[in-house]
Formats: structure tokens, C-alpha cells, sequence
């Protein structure tokens, strides 16, 4: 038999040819999940340059001939796919109880997105969730290099799966991925423009309380606190005068910079992704080195991170605590087909990316695009301070669209699920009643029907 020292090198040349695969696994039972998995589980790698992005595709419990094909791009920069999958839109949900050392169980989430649209959750960018890179180099990204990679991947998942050419496509991401989703559109755009193979059935995309990189996504959280009775009238007044015309996040005049002290100390005792919820622990354990070097620390990993802090039962980040141990379990990179030797430690949200936040605002790209006939809907759940509602519609009047069907009630079950407005060019905003920063996680009903309907073209 051959030694192990004889097959290194057969390994890594491998690991170096792999990126002109795509591998590909058809998942029928998850470890945690009681019985076979009631929907079609794909997970792999797609090559794209030197990296290798790392997949789950779920096919639609309706009709995946047919139905949508929607792409999800979890936020951070830097949150596993895994996460959107299991906490936000897909047919997964962990039972939220008491830790006892076996394994964390999964059920089936009946409000999954999955029941209208055939979904890929990818891990994005490099050093997210289980995609990796075979060099160092490979772990330098940003929000360019990072869409450009996601439309290679995209092009080349398509040729592998052509049956899926025809379906309507949409790209779809919530928190800071809402500032690269644009810009992925636009590349796929200008791709079918230019007559690229193979030609993508764009129909539009969809952004949750969404980063732009405007100045207004993070100044607007100031008259947000003011609204809810965070800051007072007179604390809101003192603030906004001496800081007129200033990035709130780096203000330059210093009487400012003073006020805005006093009211960040309110705002961060509160919890910032949801302001009715209490303030737990941190959500992702701390790297002690960064993600691009951590397959190349093999004997070391298990020093590589800090365990999660564990938060309180209580805590809606206690069942982010679970999937962590869930996703370093070995059984379930088996079950995952995770390549060996690649990710040592799973990480759900990993903060420590070599990341170039390097697109200013992509507010052009969604003016271009909706210009040009594609739809976009822009949801905010309305209890979120992180990227408040009150940005998002300030930004949205910015493109001086006409509305179509202004502001009304929307409803789900009954009940007003929150409101919404219609603007020209096929660009629809709604508010989530009570959700918070990631909405489906909060309002999973609600926003299901929002989505079927926006899907089907029907009003809200």
C-alpha cells in the first residue's frame, strides 16, 4: 500500500486540476434530520479561477420545470450559505433547545422560499462557509472580484444543469450582500447584452434591508432611533444640527462627533438586528488568524478559532451557536460530501475575510437595470437599526422613479403583514411588520407570500 507521504503530492496536484471540475452530489439524508429529506438536495464545488465556491441547491417542492431559478447570497461580507439556508429561506430549521452533547436536529421549515423557486445558496465570498482556495493568493477578494466569481460560477453551474436554462433567473441577498446583488445583475446583463454563452434567462433581483454603500444606509439610523423612541426629541435635535452633511460614521466636525458618542452608547445596548429582541453574545466565534490562511495551517486547526461564546437558551443566536457544532461535525461534511482538508472549522458569519470593500454604491447598477426592464424587489423588515427602512426609502426617492401604486397595507393570513409602495419601472418596496435585519427569519409566513407574490407578478 502506499504511504501517505507518496500520495501528498498526487493530492495537491488534485487540488490544483480541480478547478476545471465541477463536482456535484445528490444529498437524500442529513445527519440531525429524522428520516430521508422530503426535497431534492444537490451540494458542490464549482472551479472559478483558483477557488472553489461551494454550493447547495434545493430544487422547487412545486414545479422546478417551471419554476424560478433564484440565486441567495447570504451577508457580512463573510456569512456561510448555510445560514440563508437553515435560518432565513430554505426547508431546513434547527430545533432551538438545550445543548446536551449530541448531535443539534434539524426540521422541516414549511414557510421555505423553495416552495416557489428552485434555489442555489452559495458560499460567497472565498473563505465563507465551506468554499475554499488552492493557494493563499486565492483568499485576497472584494466585492469585484467576488461578483465576477459569482458570474463564472453561475455561467458554468447553468452549462452543468442546462434544464435549468429557461427558467426565469433572479439574484437575491439580504444585509451587505444587497450592495453586490446589483452588480452580479448587471454583469449577468451585460453578458446576455453582449451574447455571451450561455445566454441567462434574467428576469430581475431581490434585495433585504440591503447595504448600497451610500452614506444614508448607516446615517439613517439616527432619525430611526428618534422614531422609536430610542434618543429623545431634544437628543435627536442637538445631534443632527452640529452634524449636518456628515458621515455619521466618520464625522469630521468635533462637537459632532460628541453628540454622536452619546447616542451610538443607546443604540449599541440595544440589540441592532432587532430592537424588541434582547441583546445576546456574540453570534460567530472570533478567528485567531485570517480565513485564507487556514487550510494552510493543516496540523493546527484546531487551535485556528476560538470556540463560540454560548449564549442564553433565550437567545434566537443559541440555534447559531448549534449550527456551528452541526457543521463541524465530520458526519455531516460526509453527508455534505465536503471535500477533506480544505475548511478545518466551519464558521457561520466569518468577520475576518481579506475582503476590499471596493464598491462605493451601487445605485447606478440598480437605476441601469431597472431602466432597462428588470425587476427588483426591495424589502426591509421594519424593527432593524443595522440598515433601517428609513435609508433604504431615501436612497429609492433618490432615483426619481414615478410611483405606480403608492402606499398602502399588505397583508398575510388576515392580518397587515406590513406596507408597500410600487414604483415605475418595475421596482417594488415593501416594509415586514415586526421582522428584523434578515426578515424571513423573523416573519417567515409573511414573507413567503410576499415573495410568491412578487414572483407571479401579483400586487402584494
Amino acid at each position: 500500500m502506499p504511504s501517505c507521504l507518496h500520495l501528498q503530492p498526487l493530492y495537491q496536484l488534485l487540488l490544483l486540476l480541480w478547478p476545471l471540475f465541477i463536482s456535484a452530489s445528490i444529498v437524500t439524508h442529513l445527519p440531525g434530520f429524522d428520516g430521508p429529506l422530503p426535497f431534492h438536495l444537490e451540494t458542490g464545488y464549482v472551479g472559478v479561477d483558483e477557488v472553489q465556491l461551494f454550493y447547495y441547491f434545493i430544487e422547487s417542492e412545486g414545479n422546478p420545470v417551471e419554476d424560478p431559478l433564484l440565486l441567495w447570497l447570504t451577508g457580512g461580507p463573510g456569512c456561510s450559505a448555510l445560514s440563508g439556508l437553515v435560518f432565513e429561506v430554505g426547508p431546513l430549521k434547527f430545533r432551538s433547545v438545550k445543548y446536551n452533547g449530541s448531535l443539534p436536529t434539524l426540521v422541516y421549515h414549511p414557510f421555505a422560499w423553495t416552495k416557489a423557486s428552485n434555489m442555489i445558496f452559495l458560499d460567497s465570498p472565498v473563505g465563507t462557509g465551506f468554499s475554499f482556495s488552492n493557494t493563499p493568493e486565492g483568499y485576497v477578494d472584494g466585492d469585484t472580484t467576488s461578483s465576477f466569481r459569482v458570474y463564472k460560477f453561475l455561467r458554468k453551474w447553468l452549462s452543468d444543469h442546462p434544464q435549468f436554462l429557461s427558467n426565469p433567473l433572479y439574484v437575491a441577498g439580504d444585509s451587505y450582500a444587497g450592495l453586490v446583488v446589483p452588480f452580479i445583475t448587471d454583469l449577468i446583463s451585460q453578458g446576455i447584452e453582449s451574447g455571451t454563452q450561455p445566454i441567462l434567462n434574467l428576469k430581475g433581483y431581490l434585495i433585504g434591508n440591503p447595504r448600497t454603500g451610500e452614506i444614508i444606509d448607516l446615517n439613517s439610523r439616527i432619525p430611526y432611533a428618534h422614531n422609536m423612541g430610542i434618543i429623545s426629541d431634544e437628543m435627536y435635535q442637538a445631534t443632527i444640527t452640529p452634524c449636518k452633511g456628515e458621515d455619521y460614521q466618520h464625522p469630521t466636525k468635533t462637537l459632532c462627533a460628541e453628540k454622536l458618542q452619546v447616542v451610538n452608547k443607546l443604540i449599541n445596548e440595544i440589540n441592532d438586528v432587532h430592537i424588541l429582541e434582547p441583546k445576546c453574545p456574540r453570534r460567530s466565534p472570533k478567528p485567531r488568524i485570517l480565513a485564507g490562511e487556514r487550510r494552510f495551517l493543516k496540523e493546527e486547526h484546531e487551535a485556528l478559532i476560538v470556540s463560540p461564546v454560548v449564549p442564553p437558551l433565550k437567545c434566537r443566536s443559541y440555534a447559531y451557536y448549534l449550527s456551528y457544532i452541526w457543521a463541524n461535525t465530520d458526519a455531516v461534511r460526509d453527508a455534505l460530501h465536503i471535500q477533506k482538508e480544505t475548511v478545518p472549522e466551519w464558521i457561520r458569519c466569518n468577520d475576518y475575510l481579506q475582503y476590499a470593500m471596493d464598491i462605493p454604491s451601487n445605485i447606478k447598477y440598480q437605476h441601469r437595470l431597472t431602466s432597462q426592464g428588470y425587476r427588483a424587489l426591495v424589502y426591509s423588515g421594519d424593527h432593524d437599526i443595522e440598515l433601517p427602512h428609513l435609508g433604504t426609502q431615501t436612497w429609492i426617492r433618490s432615483l426619481n422613479y414615478s410611483i405606480v401604486d403608492d402606499w398602502r397595507s399588505w397583508f398575510s393570513g388576515g392580518q397587515v403583514a406590513g406596507y408597500t409602495r410600487t414604483y415605475a419601472n418595475n421596482l417594488t418596496f415593501a416594509t415586514v411588520k415586526g421582522a428584523g435585519h434578515t426578515a424571513p427569519e423573523y416573519k417567515p409566513r409573511e414573507c413567503l407570500d410576499m415573495f410568491k407574490r412578487w414572483l407571479s407578478y401579483q400586487p402584494l
